[in-house]
């Protein structure tokens, strides 16, 4: 029987204390200890569609920061695990900074460096090397705030970026914010995704396009890392006493 443990990460740091960063040593401590735990690694798309038996973790970053190129991918090499890239397909193209509300603030702070993006050559490296290369959308909104052209819009052009960008098909997307109902999901169905992710404190599994995640922020301690992975606490959380959002 398939258990499946997917991971969301943002950003590496080692001084940015953004919500989104994690330092780098506190990354490759969370993948070591799962790996030593018995979870097998697989891409986002692999763990919630193809679903391989045993243990498997998917490891997932959203927004495509530079810092994932610079910082995680030299680690998860070395561990020999693939990961998945959600990215916003507006800011790839080079040059550009990210920039939606909950990061643009950062902009006139010291850590303005941090929110460079990778480019779609970055991207293509990494797709190179097994890993996945996913949607975040075109521009990063809510989706669920959307008529349904704007929507439309969002899902099929980011996927079509992404496809053309790396000449692969584009199977899955993160829902920026976690932001994703029944509309949106069939939304996301519709314009060929297979898999979807979302990001809420419960994590009960509405399928492939509605596959749960656990967020791991700067707040996060090693012991609340720990908790958040642990069987009795996922198990708690995907349970009907956990209120869905």
């Amino acid at each position: 029987m398939a258990q499946v443990l997917v991971l969301c990460y943002h950003a590496l740091s080692v001084d940015w204390d953004a919500d989104l960063s994690v330092t780098p040593e506190a990354f490759e401590r969370h993948i070591a200890f799962l790996l030593r735990r018995g979870w097998r690694p697989a891409t986002f798309s692999q763990a919630v569609v193809d679903r391989r038996p045993g243990r498997v973790v998917a490891v997932t970053f959203d927004d495509a920061f530079a810092s994932v190129r610079d910082r995680a991918a030299p680690i998860l090499d070395r561990l020999g695990v693939p990961a998945t890239v959600f990215a916003p397909t507006a800011f790839m193209d080079g040059g550009a900074d990210l920039e939606w509300p909950g990061v643009a603030h950062w902009q006139q702070s010291p850590f303005a460096s941090e929110l460079a993006a990778m480019d779609w050559a970055d991207l293509r490296r990494l797709a190179d090397a097994g890993w996945e290369i996913g949607s975040h959308t075109h521009t990063h909104p809510h989706l669920t705030t959307l008529d349904d052209d704007a929507l439309r819009r969002e899902l099929v052009a980011s996927r079509e970026f992404c496809a053309e960008a790396l000449d692969r098909p584009c199977r899955s997307i993160a829902y920026p914010y976690g932001d994703v109902d029944e509309r949106v999901a069939a939304a996301a169905a519709a314009a060929g995704y297979e898999a979807g992710a979302k990001l809420s404190a419960d994590l009960h599994d509405e399928g492939p396009l509605r596959a749960p995640r656990i967020g791991i922020y700067h707040p996060d301690t090693w012991r609340r890392f720990r908790l958040k992975v642990a069987g009795p606490v996922r198990r708690l959380r995907r349970s009907s006493r956990f209120p869905a959002r």
